[in-house]
């Protein structure tokens, strides 16, 4: 399994920009004791966003996103988002829903053997990437097949909402941005649209939250929203909080859920045996 880190110019943001990428590329088969090549049309790949006060980093560190990835055959794209909650924001160069939706796959297709195939392309994420997540993946839904929102932070326009990390410095007033697509509500009543007319195909929803968690009641509702939008959605919750222990159990479960079929096998650093 090779990890790499990318710093390359972002045009959406004006600026160099950090991104760890996960690429199954270093299997040796145990038949032929070569690398294992890669599958025609390129990997299957995973847009996967971090949450709130993290950054590119914190998927690998924080869960076996890696191991599971390279007996996946699946390819890990994890940018940093930084506290922009992936929606082009009011200051100049913080485009960040352009970035994910449109620069970021472009880019890494180009620098690596991705597939450009919408029915390999996913996007996932927890918190406030499982906000950029549903946001990103409904609004670009010509890119992305299948979206998971792990724990998500689709708060933001609920009726009483507190404001905890200056989400009006991203979003501006949030009573006005409410009427925008920057509200994952507009995006699905828009995405419901566009499916109607023929213009893009429906994408299928992971989305999953523990029962501990504040922000369970949030994703219940869009839960039922995301139903009565009639589109295909799988939900799932334990008995946990808003932590790295159940985004580590779900990430597992989201690979699962992506349609991957059966990566060829081979030795990797981390998988020495022939049985595993």
């Amino acid at each position: 399994m090779a990890l790499v880190q990318v710093n390359y110019l972002s045009k959406a943001l004006f600026r160099t920009v950090p991104v760890n990428v996960i690429i199954p590329s270093d299997k040796i088969s145990f038949e032929t004791m070569n690398y294992v090549e890669a599958p025609e049309g390129g990997y299957p790949t995973l847009y996967l966003l971090h949450g709130l006060l993290g950054n590119y980093t914190d998927w690998v560190s924080g869960t076996r996103i890696q191991r599971w990835a390279e007996d996946a055959g699946l390819a890990v794209v994890m940018p940093s988002g930084d506290n922009a909650f992936y929606v082009n924001g009011l200051a100049a160069n913080n485009d960040y829903g352009t970035f994910i939706g449109e620069e970021l796959p472009q880019v890494m297709r180009a620098m690596f053997p991705l597939s450009r195939r919408r029915e390999d392309t996913f996007i996932a994420g927890l918190s406030m990437g499982g906000f950029g997540a549903i946001r990103n993946g409904m609004k670009y839904a010509e890119t992305f097949s299948r979206i998971a929102g792990l724990s998500a932070g689709i708060h933001f326009f609920d009726p009483g909402f507190t404001s905890l990390a200056g989400e009006e410095s991203v979003f501006g007033d949030l009573a006005e941005a409410a009427k925008t697509d920057k509200n994952h509500h507009v995006v699905l009543e828009r995405l419901k649209e566009r499916v109607a007319a023929g213009e893009v195909e429906a994408p299928e929803f992971y989305l999953a939250c523990g029962t501990q968690d504040s922000l369970m009641g949030a994703n219940r509702s869009f839960l039922a929203d995301v139903e009565a939008a009639g589109f295909e959605v799988t939900w799932d919750e334990e008995d946990r909080g808003h932590d790295w222990d159940f985004w580590d159990s779900q990430i597992k479960k989201v690979i699962d859920w992506l349609p991957l079929g059966q990566a060829e096998g081979g030795m990797g650093s981390g998988n020495v045996s022939k049985d595993r």
